[in-house]
């Protein structure tokens, strides 16, 4: 995985080979920043157990994007480990039902993976739908958390306020 940092925390994590990925040269890295290495800890430790799944991520995020993405990448959070969600119904909660195509484009734009959710968003009839990372990978991620019908409410992971 490739993953960057802003001062304010960690601004993206793809997959190697997943679209929209920056390359190599299109973000600086530094190995040794303290978001990045916050994640690679909260990263293997959220492979390694379920309670740190439940648990979820406390790394400070700082992704790039409008103010339509950031709000659909903070409803993402939301959805907890092992819940799962709908374009349309993330749509609803921001207040544009009729947004869902521009919804699941934010959602295919998130710029942080596993750490905002996207994977656990579904087609309105359940379906596995596009992922950035590919439908094997989303498949594998839900498969890992146990996802189940109901969605999670928890509290959240705040994002940095927009600059």
């Amino acid at each position: 995985m490739t993953a960057a940092a802003t001062a304010r925390g960690l601004a993206g994590l793809w997959f190697d080979g997943q679209r929209h990925h920056p390359g190599p040269l299109a973000v600086p890295m530094d190995a040794h920043d303290p978001f990045i290495a916050q994640a690679r800890r909260e990263l293997a430790a959220w492979f390694a157990s379920a309670a740190a799944r439940r648990r979820g991520f406390a790394v400070a995020l700082d992704p790039q994007g409008t103010e339509f993405q950031r709000g659909v990448w903070q409803l993402l959070l939301r959805i907890g480990s092992g819940g799962r969600s709908c374009y349309g119904e993330l749509a609803r909660r921001l207040g544009h039902p009729q947004a869902a195509r521009a919804v699941g484009a934010a959602v295919g734009r998130n710029p942080i993976s596993i750490i905002v959710p996207c994977h656990r968003v579904l087609g309105q009839d359940g379906s596995l739908t596009g992922y950035a990372g590919g439908l094997p990978r989303k498949r594998a991620l839900l498969e890992l958390e146990g996802a189940r019908d109901e969605v999670a409410e928890p509290a959240g992971h705040p994002m940095a306020a927009a600059a």
